[in-house]
């Protein structure tokens, strides 16, 4: 999932995508630059995700706190945040949240995602999530949900259905 670069400095690497994820945010957020090397190390582990820029600032099993710069390249023709840009952000949100809280052997996949956008978002976002994993003896979803807001209210609520299950023998 790392670049080789970084995974040295990991090692040993724990057995789940979350922990690994845990373990190198541990490590890095604290530091002056950390922030923005975890970005490139995420970016570089999850291409698309990383394309958004978005930053974070908080980070723990089942809860996660992102912040996104506005900026030429995630606004749209009305001089907002892209409708788009805001649902990557409320799915990355609920992607960290949910895949770090996840206990070894049980992995998820995105089945859906819904946006209720509430008004036009300008400056700087912060996404939200905060989850609890239940138990995952077989296949079940899960919806997740992230909080989005500028400095004043929410301009958008996504919630994303997640299908987890066991991580089928090798």
């Amino acid at each position: 999932m790392f670049p080789s670069c970084c995974q040295s400095a990991l090692v040993p690497l724990p057995a789940s995508p979350g922990r690994r994820l845990l373990v190198l945010w541990r490590r890095l957020g604290p530091l002056p630059f950390g922030p923005q090397l975890f970005a490139w190390v995420f970016g570089r582990a999850v291409p698309y995700s990383g394309a958004l820029g978005a930053r974070v600032r908080h980070l723990e099993p089942g809860r996660v706190r992102l912040e996104l710069r506005d900026r030429r390249a995630v606004r749209n023709h009305l001089n907002s945040v892209h409708a788009v840009a805001l649902a990557n952000l409320g799915e990355m949100a609920s992607g960290l949240a949910m895949t770090t809280a996840l206990p070894d052997g049980v992995r998820g996949i995105v089945l859906g995602i819904s946006v209720e956008y509430l008004k036009k978002a300008r400056g700087t976002l912060t996404a939200e999530t905060v989850v609890e994993v239940p138990e995952v003896p077989a296949q079940t979803d899960l919806d997740v949900h992230a909080e989005i807001r500028d400095a004043v209210a929410v301009v958008a609520r996504v919630t994303v259905r997640w299908r987890l299950g066991p991580v089928p023998p090798a």
